[in-house]
Formats: C-alpha cells, structure tokens, sequence
C-alpha cells in the first residue's frame, strides 16, 4: 500500500466532535463538549457560580471552535495569534508568558433533551494541571479532585443538568516542578502557557438505571501455532445507580471484519446501589491474527456489551480489538527482548514528540505515521505524550507499535533519589492519589489497542516502591496483558516490577559511524548496538533549505556556519548541553573541512546525519543475531514539536532529509550493511517469511572512477536472522584515500534489487576516546577525513521522469550518469507549480551515489507535484517537469 493510500485510510478514522446543536443525548451514548469560550480571570472574575449560569454575556471572550486545546492552542486556534509568527527566529521569547499566570476560564452553553428519569455523567480525560468545574451554578469537583494532565474522572451530574446548561472550567497555571504535567525538558522552548487547558476532550454520558464502565477485551491464544485459536473474554464493571433492586439483561458481541458474530446474554440482578462485574467469554476457532506492519495484515474485531432495563436500552460500551500476542524478558545479558505472537520482535523505532502546544492532527500524524513506515520504522515511544484515542486507532489500523508511559526529569519522578532535577518536588500522599488516578485512565484508554507494545511508568528513573505498588495493583485489575516496564533506564527498579532491560546510556550528540559498532567490551561501550537502547541517536536532523527558510532569519541561517559554536534557540534550551552545535560542527569542520557558504555547509551537514543514522540503524540490524543482540532501538528522536535544527528523523514540516534517508537505507526489510569496524559485510532479514538464495555484489571504486576491487558471492537468506557474510578487510586495507564502496543484495535470479547502498569510506576511522565518555557522547581524539570529497570531478547526470506504470502511483525519475566517474550524493526534492516543497513526498530513495555510467530508477510519490530538483555533490543541479 503506497503512502497516499495509507494516509487516505487512515483519515477516514478522525473522530467528530458533536455541534453545538446536537446535544441530543440517549443512553449508552457519549457526546463530546464541542467548543468553548475562553478568558482570562483577570478579565471575567473567578465567580464561578456566576459565570456557570446560563445568559452570561460571552461576547468579549475568544470563541474557539473546537473540542480541545491548551490556552496557547485556543488562542492560535482564534487567530488571535499565527504559528508562523511563534515560530520564526526568536519571536517567541517576546510572548507575554504572564498572561498565563493566573487561571483562565472554559466555557460553554448547550442545550440538552433532559430525561429526568435518566442518569447523566460528566467525563473528563485530561485537564493540565488542575481545574475546577461547575455546572449551572453549582460545584462538580474541585481542583484537588480533578487534578493531573492525565487524570480523568466522571461525575454523576444528574441532579445539576436542566434543558439549557452552562459548564465552567477555570484551569490553573502549570508548573512542571509541582504538577503531574506534558513537559518538553530540553526539547524545545517551553509553550508560554506550560500546556494549560483543557487539552482532552470533555464527555458527558447518558445511561439508564444500569451503568457500565469502560469495556476491557482480554484474548489468550496459543501463538505461535498453525491453527491458533483465541480466547476472548469482555468484562466491564455494572452499577445500579437506584436505590432499589435492578434486574437487567446483558448482551454481548463480537464481530470479525467479515461480518463473523459471536453473541451472548444473559440475566443479572443487582441489589440497591451494587456493582458487579460482567464477564463474558467465547473461543474464536481460526481467529485473524493482528501482525506489525512489516509482518503481516490488521484484521480488528469489533466488541460491544450492552445492558437493558425491562427491554429499554440503559447503556452500552464498545470497543475494537485484535487477536495477538505481546510479551517480553530480560535475556541473560540484562537485555529487553521482545515477542510479538510468540516471534523474537527487533524494535526498530522513534520518541515521538506531541505538537508543543498539544494540538492533534490527525492528517499530520497519519503522513507522520506513513513517514514512519516509509524509513523502515516499527514503533513510537510516547514518553509523557500519551496523546488521544485517535492515536491508537490509527496505529491499530496500520501496525504501528507504541510503547507509552510518563516523562522524565519534572513532578512524574520527583523521587528521593533522583539527583539530576534542578527543583525536587518530591512526592506527598495526594501525588500518590494523582498517580493513581492517572495510570487507570491511560490503561482504560490504551487496553484493548492491539498496537500497544508496552508502557513504560518511569523514564530516567524507576518509581519508588509506594508508586510502583499503586501502578502494579492498576495494571493487575485492569487485566493488562502487555509488558509493564520499570523504566527505560538500567539504574535500578522496584521488585514489584524487575529489572527494565533498557538501556540509556546516550549518546545524544553527533558520533561517528563506527561508534555503533565498536560493542567489546560492552560495559564501555554505552550506546553501541548490543541491548536495548531506550532513546539514543547521533543528535542530527538538519533541515533543508527550504524548510530553515520558513523559521530561521537570514542572520540565524548565517550562524550555521559563520558561528559554529553559537547557542542557537531552534536547538535545545539555553540550559541545555545540547544548545549549541558545537560537537557537531567540530566534527563536519575536521572531516568534511571548513563550509565556504550555507549551502555548503547544509550539503556537508546532510552527508554527516545521513551517515550517522544508517550507520545507527544498520548495527541494530546487523547485531541482531549476535550472542549479545542488539533487541531494538528508540532513535531520539523521530519527529519535533517545533521547527526544529536537530533530533528528528524529519522535520517539523514533514520535510525528509539526510538523517529520514540515512535511516532508511539501514532499515531496509531485506539489507547488506557495512561494518566500519571489521570491514565486514551482514545480511540482514526482518521478514518472517523471507528465506532462500540471494546474490549480493560489492564494487568499490576511487573518486575517478577506477575500479579498485568487485565481487559477487550467493548466499542464503534466513528470516528474522542477521549474519556476517563477507570480509572487505583485506581489500580495504591499502587505501590512501577516500573510496566508494556500493554494496547491493538481489534476489537469486538478479533481477529484483532488494537493497542498493553506497559508502563513502576514508583511509582512516575516527578514534574514539570511550575513556572519556559522557552521558551524551564520546569524544573523538582523531577524525576521518573526507576533504578529498570537496575536489571531485565533475560529473554529468541526465534526468528524467515519467507516470508510474501498473497500480503504482506517482512518478518515476531515472537518473543516468554519462560520466566515468561517481556521481556523489544526488539529492532530490518534489515541488509543486509555485515552487514550494511537496510534504511529504514518498521516494524509494533519495541521497543517491551513482557509479560512472550507472542508470538508476527511483519511485516518487506526493500530491501536487510540478517538477523534481536534482543536485549533488559534483553535477549540475537541474530541475525536471513531473
């Protein structure tokens, strides 16, 4: 399925918020509060009661046409201010943050068809920090109930609702020292208004006599297995909300997407005001078995329960669920190891960062999530981003994993013994009630999502034994059947929860290719590809061109390379180790030599992060059959919240580059890899069905095109395995300067290319001083140099492109190099008709070597495209018409 078609699928999913005019509500349903007024207390007073009664004069309040965003996210929703504006340069620094240090008011007025003989309940899902919410005059909670960013909670509003409604929620000043928040750390600037706001939709529930909660789904299956079957079991818990004796009939289904249906009934009787909790199980013979995208297809059941009161519906609770299976230990090496439906499970992944303003987009994460796909990509971490139900629902849809939980470094691990904060709020007896509010409304909203891979109840730090103890007891109820993770570092753990496996050792500054490599002895080694690596990368991500014009001065593009060693406001904050580019720079200075302009400079930059990541994501691969193998990788990060100059796999305007490719390249479903260290050629397969002959081609040239060594050698692919197939050492030795080293993998018959990769290699590696290593990087005593790469000759290529034939879409442009020697780093980038970027556009690759007389064909994808630009390290640049 290509990306255009994926991303139509997976927009058909968003969820509608109800109008204004369509509060009609009957039992079982759920209506979304589909817009607010909101102001500002200094402006309207904290006269709640007041401003809760209806025919309050809103006139003068920003009007804000949708169901949920933080103060920041609602002003920018209004138009009060422009994105492009925050965004450009240092602009944001001169928002009036103090607008934003005292609470503001939500509100909203509807109409209701009032049943006086039903049950109403007010459900909230996430209110940053705190709130207090009234109805018609009259208190629902108070802030010291409705307290957490994920703590939801419902409330029987019954006795409040009238036909016309006011609803008030005045929100109060986030401070991520003291409040269990959405915080950035160093990711970025902070939002003016720390994620104020009501930024989860708020729900309000209808029911008869018999309430139900939310539905859980729990499968067992014998996965892995031929013939699988599946047990599957609903539960929810019932109450009977009368002061009198109830007998009600409970019906439960269950339908495949094939139109398949298992049903059940049966009668219950519950005494005055008594809870229960329902069970329903059947066995599904031959289920459709839910696989990660690279492994398989997505089937998804449907559930509902439902409950009626002398034949009348009183409510009904629903959920969509997959048939599979997630598991994990810790390997004898102290390693997570994960198993989807019983096979070893290599994470190949991103930290996935929340808009900085907490606005979700459903278009936009669906191309993220393509984009993600695209790479080679398997799964998303959320640390502390645990987003909106949408998310899980599109990751259902496509077989995108998701390892959530809670953030570092703020109020969520204010622990004793957590030195690195800065303030140290530490826990007291009402964060405890807080955390434990809020791990049930993420299990209740993650459960039954099939994507999920794990959740994660520390990052940096592991919870202390009362915490751990509240989390435990949660995910036990709740009947979670995913791994629950300590934390996703090796620092220590609560005996509740065992040992995480993670590790986090850095880095997250520039290193160079064969850092991922040198892995003996690994207790030196840091980050190098053996374990788990729970968040590391080479901390590259530079946009092109066209998308630093969007946010950066011409001043602030100069900086790039005038002033190497400048803090910067689009890296990380002021406070941060990662402000300025200085490692980085060094690095691209004394291996690819001084930039002569930004361009320069930028072409340079896209050379180093695209060989830092494929590097990085190639001896995950190439390491996975080792004796101590490399289990997966979280590469920090996939994605930024805002325009951002580093830590992305692409940027904030879906833009590809460099580090998108290198990945790419290294993450290929069928791949030959380069080990910088041994000199060494890997076969690696992801595949689970994948296996037979294969032919893999090595060339290596110099930078006149004179061929220095070729060969070809038949080997037998297996999947799910990585091995060492060849040595190059003994023709690599002798060189004196910079080569290229093309190394393709084709099926046995040649025809069908299943990996092309071009290398760029000195005469000699960079030397790493692992003595002296940091949490964020290790130091380089001596660069490989790449100067030579700066004189090469000249080389012409031709262009040209055409419709793509059979059910492909889009385009395909064919390079062919005329010359006798390498065409270098061909870049190519998809516009429309007015010249600006097409995003995202989809190649099959991109950042392309060709050898001397090489032809190429690349596939292209993207909407609206006018014409294709071509430039490289020595051609011409041209631009063709689409």
């Amino acid at each position: 399925m290509r990306g255009y078609e994926v991303l139509g699928l997976l927009l058909l999913l968003g969820l509608e918020a109800v109008s204004a005019t369509s509060l009609h509500s009957k039992p079982g349903s759920s209506l979304i509060i589909p817009s607010w007024d909101i102001q500002s207390s200094a402006k309207v007073g904290n006269d709640l009661q007041a401003l809760s009664r209806t025919g309050v004069d809103a006139s003068s309040w920003h009007h804000i046409n949708t169901s949920r965003c933080t103060l920041t996210g609602c002003l920018l929703q209004a138009g009060v201010y422009r994105e492009e504006d925050w965004f450009y340069s240092e602009n944001l620094k001169s928002v009036d943050a103090s607008q934003f240090h005292l609470p503001w008011i939500y509100r909203n007025e509807f109409d209701l068809d009032l049943n006086p003989e039903k049950h109403y309940f007010l459900q909230t899902n996430g209110i940053t920090s705190k709130g207090d919410i009234f109805i018609n005059g009259k208190q629902v909670a108070s802030n010291l109930t409705q307290a957490g960013a994920y703590a939801g909670h419902k409330y029987d509003v019954s006795g409040i609702l009238a036909k016309r409604n006011a609803l008030v929620v005045r929100v109060y000043p986030t401070d991520y020292n003291y409040d269990f928040a959405l915080g950035f750390v160093d990711w970025n600037p902070y939002p003016p208004d720390n994620g104020t706001g009501v930024w989860r939709d708020i729900e309000l529930k209808q029911t008869g006599p018999v309430a139900l909660d939310t539905l859980r789904v729990i499968t067992e299956t014998d996965l892995p297995s031929n013939n699988p079957t599946a047990q599957v079991t609903l539960k929810t818990t019932a109450r009977n909300l009368e002061s009198h004796e109830v007998t009600f009939e409970m019906n439960g289904k269950v339908t495949s997407e094939c139109g398949q249906s298992y049903t059940w009934n049966q009668t219950v009787t519950l005494g005055a005001l008594q809870s229960t909790e329902l069970v329903l199980s059947t066995t599904l013979k031959n289920p459709k078995i839910w696989w990660p995208r690279q492994w398989g297809k997505q089937p998804l059941y449907t559930s509902q329960l439902s409950v009626s009161v002398k034949d009348e519906l009183s409510d009904a609770v629903n959920t969509t669920f997959g048939v599979r299976k997630v598991t994990s230990k810790v390997n004898s090496h102290n390693d997570t190891l994960f198993y989807v439906n019983g096979l070893p499970f290599q994470v190949l992944g991103g930290g996935y960062s929340a808009d900085m303003f907490l606005r979700w987009d459903s278009e936009k994460f669906a191309k993220q999530a393509q984009l993600t796909f695209d790479l080679g990509g398997n799964t998303i971490r959320l640390e502390g981003k645990n987003e909106h139900p949408e998310l899980y629902e599109m990751a259902d849809k496509l077989g995108l994993m998701v390892l959530a939980g809670w953030e570092c470094c703020d109020k969520w691990e204010a622990w004793s013994y957590n030195e690195d904060l800065a303030v140290k709020s530490e826990w007291v007896d009402k964060d405890y009630v807080i955390a434990n509010a809020s791990v049930k409304h993420e299990i209740s909203m993650q459960q039954n999502h099939p994507s999920m891979l794990g959740f994660l109840v520390g990052s940096d730090y592991w919870p202390n034994d009362r915490a751990a103890e509240i989390y435990y007891t949660a995910f036990k109820e709740s009947g979670w059947q995913i791994p629950v993770i300590a934390s996703a570092s090796k620092r220590s753990y609560p005996e509740i929860l065992g040992p995480s496996g993670m590790k986090m050792d850095g880095p997250y500054d520039w290193v160079p290719p064969n850092y991922w490599y040198d892995v003996e002895p690994s207790e030196d080694r840091l980050g190098a590809a053996f374990g788990f690596g729970s968040e590391l990368g080479s901390g590259v991500g530079t946009p092109e061109i066209s998308s630093l014009k969007k946010f950066l001065s011409k001043a602030d593009m100069d900086d790039l390379w005038k002033k190497p060693n400048k803090g910067l406001y689009h890296m990380s904050t002021n406070v941060s180790s990662f402000y300025d580019r200085k490692i980085y720079n060094d690095a691209l200075w004394e291996r690819y030599g001084a930039p002569t302009s930004l361009e320069d400079y930028l072409e340079k930059a896209q050379m180093m992060d695209y060989e830092a990541t494929r590097s990085q994501f190639e001896s995950v691969s190439a390491f996975w059959s080792k004796e101590r193998p490399a289990t997966g990788l979280i590469y920090w990060m996939l994605n930024n919240a805002w325009p951002s100059l580093h830590w992305n796999l692409f940027d904030y305007y879906l833009h590809p580059a460099g580090s998108y490719f290198g990945a790419k390249v290294g993450s290929r479903l069928e791949h030959v890899a380069y080990d910088y260290l041994k000199k060494a050629v890997y076969l690696i397969n992801h595949s689970i069905d994948k296996n037979g002959p294969r032919t893999i081609s090595v060339d290596v040239v110099d930078k006149n095109g004179k061929s220095l060594y070729s060969t070809t050698k038949t080997v037998e692919t297996e999947s799910n395995t990585s091995r060492n197939v060849l040595d190059l050492s003994a023709h690599l030795k002798s060189i004196t300067d910079v080569v290229f080293l093309r190394i393709t993998l084709a099926a046995a018959d040649n025809k069908s290319i299943l990996s092309r990769n071009v290398y760029w290699i000195a005469k000699d590696l960079d030397v790493l001083d692992w003595e002296d290593s940091d949490w964020f990087f290790t130091p380089v005593t001596k660069y490989a140099n790449y100067a030579s790469l700066n004189k090469l000759p000249s080389a012409k290529v031709t262009v040209s492109t055409r419709a793509s034939k059979g059910k492909e879409q889009g385009s395909t442009v064919t390079l062919e190099n005329k010359s006798s020697v390498p065409a270098v780093f061909i870049a190519l980038n998809l516009v429309n008709k007015d010249g600006q970027d097409v995003l995202p556009a989809f190649w099959s690759d991109n950042y392309v070597t060709l050898w001397p007389h090489e032809k190429l064909e690349l596939h292209v994808d993207g909407k609206g495209a006018a014409a294709a630009e071509v430039k490289g390290k020595n051609i011409e640049a041209t631009r063709v018409p689409i």
